[in-house]
């Protein structure tokens, strides 16, 4: 599976695909070794976060969240993830472990995970038991994004197209880890509740009636929704503020919203039909900057950085080096 890598793949998820069993033996669930190490990180570095109470500002979490239950919307999140993962594996589509990019997106997610519990992120408490995951996908889509629970994907085409940095790696990584630390699926969702008719949600939690079919159609909405443009500009705020407590410039915020919007001209790639480019959201951005410019001046510094794909990262030479290495 691994050789056959190809980061230029036309995946797209199967909304159909039957779900992959969590006790299963196949060779992708390897991947849980490194998932568990993310995990550890994120326990045993967890108090950077805690000393450093100064940052951006955020408002409490949305209490219409609270409609729909937390385990049912990261079980869903869980399962949508392993259903992608498996049909990505078959077409030759999930990154392996020693692919660089791969290596990379992991190395900047260890150094993000340990901030997410900053007490000025008002972040959910859950996340400090998520069990992280990130993973790469072959595609010349520009996305990203991180599910309820920690479940974070990138697609090879945002870090190709746009030759992105490891600093704006990091804000990229950042700015979809704070949708998830901030519950806006969930929130969204419990409007969502409330448009349709609360009682579903009542008899859901009674585990009665109609709501329970409510609930097992969640994961199909973690991959479509939409964030609200209060969501989006939060989810920029709380990600500058992660990425500088991990060492990474905040200003990259501004260089990677220019390059978006250059993407966007013509037909925009399918993340800025979610996360729309502008001026108005670089102000925004630059708006934010003195509060984390702080953060990154004392942070520590990542000790190796990385380069964005070059030619050489084709599914022909991965498949030479890995060759070579053995």
């Amino acid at each position: 599976m691994d050789t056959d890598f190809d980061p230029h793949a036309d995946f797209q998820p199967d909304p159909a695909l039957a779900l992959h069993s969590w006790s299963c033996r196949c060779p992708l669930h390897a991947r849980r070794r490194f998932n568990a190490t993310l995990a550890g990180a994120g326990a045993a570095l967890a108090l950077p976060g805690l000393a450093w109470a100064d940052g951006v500002v955020v408002n409490e979490r949305s209490s219409v969240a609270n409609l729909v239950p937390a385990e049912q919307v990261e079980s869903a999140a869980t399962q949508q993830y392993r259903q992608m993962l498996q049909q990505a594996a078959r077409q030759g589509a999930l990154g392996p472990d020693h692919h660089p990019q791969v290596v990379r997106l992991r190395a900047i997610a260890q150094r993000l995970i340990p901030h997410v519990t900053a007490p000025n992120l008002k972040s959910t408490p859950r996340a400090a038991r998520w069990n992280w995951e990130v993973n790469l996908i072959g595609s010349k889509q520009i996305n990203a994004f991180c599910m309820p629970g920690g479940k974070i994907a990138f697609y090879y085409g945002i870090l190709d197209q746009l030759k992105l940095t490891d600093d704006e790696v990091a804000m990229v990584m950042g700015h979809e880890m704070a949708h998830a630390l901030r519950e806006h699926a969930r929130e969204r969702m419990g409007k969502t509740a409330v448009t349709n008719g609360a009682i579903e949600i009542g008899a859901a939690l009674l585990g009665l009636g109609n709501g329970g079919r409510y609930l097992a159609n969640i994961g199909g909405q973690l991959l479509t929704l939409r964030f609200s443009r209060d969501d989006e500009s939060e989810a920029d705020k709380v990600g500058l503020d992660l990425a500088a407590r991990a060492g990474y410039d905040p200003h990259a915020g501004v260089t990677l919203w220019e390059k978006m919007a250059q993407a966007s001209r013509g037909a925009p790639p399918q993340w800025l039909s979610t996360h729309p480019a502008g001026s108005a959201r670089i102000e925004q951005i630059e708006a934010n900057l003195p509060a984390v410019e702080p953060l990154y001046a004392r942070a520590d510094k990542p000790a190796q950085r990385f380069e964005p794909p070059t030619k050489a990262q084709t599914r022909e030479d991965v498949k030479d080096s890995r060759t070579t290495a053995d």
